[in-house]
């Protein structure tokens, strides 16, 4: 039975710390939940990219994420909300530890600050593997931490056998927090990594739904499926009294049809991390959003007049991009007849003159190249140029995720001024071209793909 949107049963998958199993629950509990025949809604907390493709294949639903930090606490339940219109349940899966968040910044954009703007129960994962009694002292301090966050049970995950289960379910009865599942070590339901992560499902789909059916079937056979469902059940109304978002003005509907603007937006293995409201923005302004694949499509879509590359991993593909000649062309010469170019990280790699040595668009003279070095953390930005996507002075906070490096980091009109760790521009914009490294979420600023789509339509 479908329930009211403000009310859907719901609950957080969070941990002690990363590592501890949280994707593998949350997946696992999304695919047991739809092979129930409930509708699921999946979320992940944070600009995580490519655990949603994970949700999404358990749930046949568009896996979505709800980042305190890039949207402000403020949209976080209208966007729960949104993307769990029509839904019997919704699984949050959490990020990093429960109460890790932005660095220097309390409690914003942790796990925790997430379940209590959804007055959601968290159902904490704990890694068992190397202990007993112990873990009632974890679970205790995690339990009583922060009074506004509601612990409604622990999953033990990495159990080693019967007995061990015993001796943890006996030291967790003095916490008060129920055990809701105890999970034995499986190694089917691994999942490979890489420089930034689990691989993404579009890498390998085939190999993803096992590891999806694997991850339930663990699920199934080890927690009370009913309970879990039961004290999502309890979660009650969204704090706040919250609306859905919506990709619409109320000002100014969404066109029945589109006006034949078309939109090209990047897919395909090479450019995996997007977030679905960019695409509903773009479509509620009055774009046909057309996906293609760099890989693989030689022309861009017919009828393009504005082109979005978002995130990926470009650089484990780098010979292929290149081979496809056909297509960098297009790319090129649609960028320099001024038409609206927005492109974040991967798009901005695609777009230098090569990247580790292999042709790309060579639409930025500048080039790219793979290190050992990792940049990642939030970052606060302000346009620093008029472009397709802002107007100068517009602030905007974004996400850096990447070991490559771009050789200038900046063009003579950069796209943004960044504050942390240390002030700095980087990114080009030039003729309709917006590309930075800088990852950033629409919703927080509907404007961008408003005045995105207005540019298409007058270039």
């Amino acid at each position: 039975m479908v329930t009211s949107p403000s009310s859907v049963p719901r609950l957080v998958v969070a941990a002690p710390s990363s590592g501890n199993g949280k994707t593998t629950v949350a997946t696992g509990l999304m695919a047991a939940f739809a092979a129930r025949g409930l509708a699921v809604s999946p979320h992940k907390v944070g600009p995580d990219y490519i655990d949603p493709g994970y949700h999404a294949l358990a749930t046949g639903r568009t896996g979505r994420n709800l980042d305190a930090y890039l949207c402000g606490p403020e949209l976080v339940a209208p966007l729960f909300l949104h993307g769990a219109r029509g839904c019997d349940l919704a699984v949050v899966e959490g990020v990093m530890g429960l109460y890790d968040g932005a660095a220097g910044e309390g409690e914003l954009a942790s796990t925790a600050q997430v379940a209590k703007l959804l007055g959601a129960p968290v159902v904490l994962v704990v890694d068992a593997s190397a202990q007993s009694r112990s873990v009632a002292a974890l679970v205790h301090g995690f339990a009583s931490w922060d009074p506004g966050v509601r612990i409604g049970g622990v999953i033990l995950n990495k159990v080693g056998s019967d007995r061990h289960e015993a001796l943890l379910r006996e030291a967790l009865e003095s916490c008060g927090v129920p055990v809701l599942g105890a999970l034995r070590r499986a190694e089917p339901v691994s999942t490979p990594s890489r420089h930034l992560g689990l691989v993404p499902v579009a890498e390998r789909r085939a190999a993803a739904v096992d590891a999806v059916a694997a991850m339930a079937d663990l699920v199934v056979r080890g927690c009370d499926l009913d309970a879990l469902e039961a004290l999502a059940r309890g979660a009650g109304a969204v704090p706040g009294g919250s609306a859905p978002w919506t990709p619409d003005r109320p000002e100014r509907p969404r066109p029945q049809t589109p006006d034949g603007l078309v939109v090209a937006v990047a897919g395909g293995e090479a450019f995996t991390f997007s977030y679905a409201e960019h695409a509903e923005l773009l479509a509620a302004a009055g774009a046909e959003v057309v996906t293609f694949d760099p890989l693989r499509d030689e022309r861009l879509p017919e009828g393009t007049r504005g082109l979005v590359i978002g995130g990926g991993f470009p650089e484990v593909y780098a010979g292929e991009l290149s081979a496809n000649e056909p297509l960098r062309k297009a790319v090129a010469e649609l960028a320099y007849s001024g038409a609206p170019v927005a492109a974040e990280c991967a798009g901005l790699l695609y777009l230098c003159r090569e990247l580790d040595g292999q042709p790309m668009c060579g639409v930025l003279d500048a080039t790219a190249r793979m290190t050992d070095r990792l940049t990642l953390g939030y970052r606060d930005a302000v346009a620093v140029a008029d472009s397709a996507l802002a107007a100068a002075g517009t602030r905007m906070r974004g996400h850096e995720f990447h070991r490559t490096v771009v050789e200038p980091g900046a063009g003579a009109a950069p796209a943004w001024g960044v504050r942390a760790p240390v002030r700095r521009v980087e990114g080009f914009v030039q003729h309709g071209v917006h590309a930075s490294y800088l990852h950033t979420h629409w919703a927080s600023e509907p404007g961008v793909a408003r005045r995105f789509v207005e540019r298409c339509r007058t270039s």
